[in-house]
Order: C-alpha cells, then sequence, then structure tokens
C-alpha cells in the first residue's frame, strides 16, 4: 500500500503541488518592507559594530596596555605595543584593529578591566583603498570621542540589563 501511495505522490508532484500551496497563501499577504536608506530598523543597545577606543572625562586615553583584548580575540584582529611612561604608567603606541578578521564576537569589549575598547553602533562603512581595513589608534580614539554619548548611554543601559 506505501509503494502505491509513493508512486501515486511521485506521478501526481504531490511536493510540488504542496509548495505552490504555500506560495499561494503568502502570495496576497501584507508585505513588511522597509526603504533602507530613509527608514532604520530598530537597534539593540548591545549591537556590535565598528570598534572605538574611549577616553576619561579629562581627556587621558582609557587603555592601560594590559593586553587582555588582544589575548582573548579569536580571530587576531588585534595588535597592540605599548611603553612605559615616566611616571610608571604602561599606555599603548600602536593599536591596530584588522577589520577583515575581526568576527566582531565583543569579547576584547568585555575583557577590558577599564572599559576602554567598545564597539559602537556603526554598522555602514566601507573601504575605498589598500589598507582602510586596519583602523589604527588615533582613528579608533576619534570615533570614541565622536560617539562618546551614545557609548556612555548604552553602558548605562546595559548595566541595567545585568
Amino acid at each position: 500500500m506505501n509503494k502505491l501511495k509513493a508512486y501515486l505522490q511521485s506521478f501526481l508532484l504531490w511536493e510540488l503541488l504542496k509548495g505552490l500551496a504555500l506560495t499561494g497563501r503568502h502570495l496576497f499577504a501584507r508585505k513588511i518592507t522597509i526603504q533602507y536608506p530613509d527608514e532604520k530598523t530598530p537597534m539593540s543597545p548591545r549591537f556590535r559594530g565598528l570598534h572605538a577606543l574611549r577616553r576619561y572625562p579629562n581627556g587621558e586615553e582609557r587603555c592601560i596596555a594590559c593586553k587582555l583584548c588582544e589575548a582573548v580575540c579569536p580571530a587576531l584582529a588585534i595588535t597592540i605595543e605599548s611603553e612605559q611612561r615616566p611616571d610608571g604608567t604602561r599606555r599603548t603606541t600602536r593599536y591596530d584593529i584588522d577589520l577583515f578578521k575581526c568576527i566582531y564576537c565583543g569579547f576584547c569589549e568585555e575583557s577590558c578591566p577599564v572599559d576602554s575598547i567598545v564597539e559602537t553602533r556603526l554598522f555602514e562603512y566601507h573601504f575605498e583603498d589598500r589598507g582602510e581595513n586596519i583602523i589604527h589608534k588615533d582613528q579608533l580614539l576619534a570615533l570614541g570621542d565622536k560617539y562618546e554619548a551614545q557609548l556612555a548611554a548604552d553602558r548605562a543601559s546595559d548595566a541595567a540589563y545585568r
């Protein structure tokens, strides 16, 4: 009996008819379309986009060159070089992130003890020339300065989740 049923289903193209019925059910349903450049979808405060380095309110960079973010990065996208200052503290001389390697996992952000490296909500960026995919320390600090208000608000709302 099962062989007969299978033969009839293959002869009548049963799977094709089921697929056409599914298409027909959704053909006249109301479409949900976002006109992208003009309309934006809501974004979570936990969204992980382009990286930035933050500063303290007095203007000093937060990064203490502990290199935890470099060690925890699964894609090996972060390169840090540091030197000791005359006052005995360490600061970075080089902080590079290769965005082609980065998988935007957020481990660097979670491992940072001073909340220096963060991931912003920026996802609309592109590269036109070779080598622009590597973001250097001064570019990261400029991004942090530009979006500090939003970064601080996201950190406050993220603390409310915990």
